[in-house]
């Protein structure tokens, strides 16, 4: 390692320790993160995006009428700071922000590119930040109780000098970064399910042997991003109509091969909701008991093999992905593949013996 490179990380591995990100939450909480400051919302400005970018509240309001949930065990993220996302992106990606040309550009919203920026960072960037603190405290969650649920991040087309595909922040990457140093873990598996390629973490870990990516994504839409794919170390691709049968026998074998290949300390699940059967930018077939299924399988992977998991909930961009994303967390609780209540922690879950199987 070079003496820059050398710097680089210690400088990293300190914005890291003096983050207040991770904070203490006690077991009276359930380890599901949302904040009201998730929501997006500012003169309808955010309805020309098809991104239903309030349904982040719905999930909970779903939660909680449903019983499953007390709002008040909900846990609160901290926003996270310029120090904070610098431990990932770059002075210059951020500095970037400041313009809202680049934001609207980003966000593909291209009216957000005429508002003065205080306005985008009050109005869109700050329930971003919100949502990065989420993802980064949920990798501390579940390592104490088994697993996590951020309702929010999984912006997954975000790489520490690029935005785009209404992702601003690199949650994925900031969290797995954060574990690394603050909970002494050396090998993440991202099983990234969201219809759209993984392209923002792809690059992100491109040659880091600590992390191991199992992506199923359909090829044939955003974003395209060929460099990336090289950087997938499992890649499964669904073409468009892919119909639930096709989807979840892929999945299990996926998941088969996966678990041969690679023994993770920490699973971090990208639950995008877009392959939902009728989402315009998906193009995938698979009904909402698909859905269901499909994360009960990969809370299963974990459970099985005793593996910690955080859950985002990243794209969906149909208005009926919040009762679904809703009805599938009531199911993991149906079927004990998570406890929602305030004794229900398992943890420190993790066996570090085991590593990379060639």
């Amino acid at each position: 390692m070079s003496t820059s490179s050398s710097e680089a990380e210690t400088l990293r591995r300190n914005r890291i320790l003096s983050s207040k990100l991770y904070f203490d939450v006690p077991p009276s909480k359930a380890p599901v993160m949302y904040s009201p400051s998730y929501d997006i919302a500012f003169m309808g400005i955010e309805k020309l995006h098809p991104f239903d970018s309030s349904k982040w509240g719905r999930i909970c309001k779903f939660l909680v009428l449903a019983g499953l949930l007390e709002g008040k065990r909900i846990i609160e993220p901290k926003e996270a700071s310029k120090d904070d996302l610098l431990v990932v992106h770059s002075e210059k990606y951020l500095n970037s922000l400041k313009s809202s040309v680049t934001v609207a550009s980003i966000v593909e919203v291209p009216p957000v590119a005429m508002l003065p920026n205080c306005l985008v960072q009050q109005k869109v960037l700050h329930p971003f930040r919100k949502q990065v603190g989420g993802s980064v405290l949920a990798g501390k969650l579940a390592k104490e109780r088994g697993w996590a649920i951020n309702v929010g991040g999984g912006f997954h087309h975000c790489s520490s000098e690029k935005g785009g595909g209404f992702c601003v922040y690199a949650d994925i990457s900031l969290c797995i970064h954060f574990a690394f140093v603050r909970l002494n873990i050396s090998r993440v598996m991202i099983i990234d399910l969201d219809a759209h390629q993984g392209n923002g973490h792809e690059t992100d870990f491109a040659g880091e042997n600590r992390v191991y990516i199992l992506d199923i994504y359909n090829p044939e839409i955003y974003p395209l991003d060929y460099a990336a794919r090289r950087y997938i170390d499992q890649r499964v691709e669904v073409l468009s109509g892919t119909s639930t049968e096709d989807y979840l026998q892929k999945l299990d074998n996926a998941l088969e091969v996966a678990g041969n290949r690679f023994t993770p300390e920490l699973i971090v699940y990208n639950a995008g909701t877009d392959i939902l059967d009728g989402d315009p930018l998906g193009r995938l077939r698979i009904s909402p008991d698909g859905i269901i299924k499909r994360d009960e399988k990969v809370f299963a992977f974990a459970r099985e093999r005793n593996i910690p998991l955080v859950m985002l909930t990243s794209g969906g961009y149909m208005k009926s992905s919040a009762r679904v994303i809703a009805d599938s967390i009531i199911n993991l609780s149906k079927k004990k593949l998570i406890d929602m209540t305030a004794e229900g922690i398992t943890g420190d879950i993790t066996d570090s013996s085991k590593g990379r199987t060639v």
